[in-house]
């Protein structure tokens, strides 16, 4: 289609936000909001809380807009206070366009930038340490999980809680891709004896202060296997809510090559070793590590 003389020109990180923000709009007149307790009649916060929400992100150029537009829709019925954060981790694609045209747009809008891909559990520990308020929810940039589902996890977050992790309904991947995620998250909660039925969720809503009692240490996707296991010890409680889970509408995941799959498991049997094995052994865990490092990263 010809533009009409003196139309301005779109750019394809402004088309990518304009799609977004018409997905919000159209989503919310044709669905109902999950249970959204966050304001009363007055239109008054009933959480008493702030809100940092933060997505990893990692060549999600076509669905990043979406999640940071759809979560600016939901948060202000749940909170006045709030904040919304990406962590571009190295993106080779259109991603970092469409956060620079973001921040531009709303000022609640962060960006954390990492020159080149770390891992995501490197991208998780910078949303954590960049996050302000008072609780923080993350989920991934992919859109594979619908990020208005916030609101069912406030609920629970009572003052007798300090995480909600969310469990996949049922999960909405190839057939070897839920063989695997079952092994592994069977696997994650027999060997490190972990509080929740689905470590494998990334649709999680703790209190900032639960973090800062502890320090994560890994790069890789077994960040969430320590985190979860690391806020047991230090005495968190937990609380679960189910969540659906979408099929992956753009891309391909960044997680299921040989190599990659071969150094989480490393990646696994280390952090076992670490924490479970030889809790006081830093000198073997420090060397468990060291080999694991030796296996070449494609990051």
């Amino acid at each position: 289609m010809r533009r009409g003389l003196g139309a301005p020109s779109v750019g394809p990180a402004a088309a990518l936000i304009g799609r977004a923000r018409r997905t919000m709009w159209y989503s919310l007149r044709t669905k109902k909001p999950p249970d959204a307790p966050g304001r009363g009649k007055e239109g008054k916060s009933l959480t008493g809380s702030s809100i940092s929400v933060f997505f990893p992100a990692f060549n999600d150029a076509a669905t990043i807009a979406e999640m940071v537009t759809e979560a600016l829709a939901v948060l202000p019925t749940i909170t006045d206070d709030y904040e919304v954060l990406v962590v571009d981790d190295g993106s080779t694609d259109a991603t970092a366009s469409v956060l620079d045209e973001l921040v531009r747009r709303w000022p609640h809008v962060r960006v954390i930038r990492h020159a080149h891909n770390r891992g995501y559990g490197a991208a998780l520990r910078s949303g954590f340490r960049h996050a302000t308020k008072e609780l923080v929810f993350y989920t991934d940039g992919d859109a594979q999980y619908d990020v208005r589902e916030l609101a069912r996890l406030i609920v629970p977050m009572t003052d007798e809680v300090d995480v909600v992790n969310g469990y996949k309904r049922k999960r909405a991947d190839a057939r070897h891709r839920v063989v695997l995620g079952e092994i592994y998250k069977r696997m994650a909660r027999w060997l490190f004896g972990l509080p929740v039925r689905d470590v494998d969720c990334d649709f999680r809503l703790l209190r900032r202060a639960a973090l800062e009692r502890i320090n994560l240490v890994s790069a890789s996707g077994v960040v969430c296997a320590e985190m979860i296991y690391k806020l047991h010890e230090a005495g968190c409680r937990f609380a679960e809510v189910e969540v659906h889970h979408y099929p992956r509408r753009h891309g391909h995941s960044q997680f299921f090559t040989f190599r990659r799959v071969v150094r989480t498991a490393v990646d696994f049997f280390v952090l076992w070793v670490r924490l479970r094995l030889w809790p006081r052994s830093a000198l073997a865990a420090g060397r468990l590590a060291g080999a694991a490092a030796l296996w070449p990263s494609s990051d």
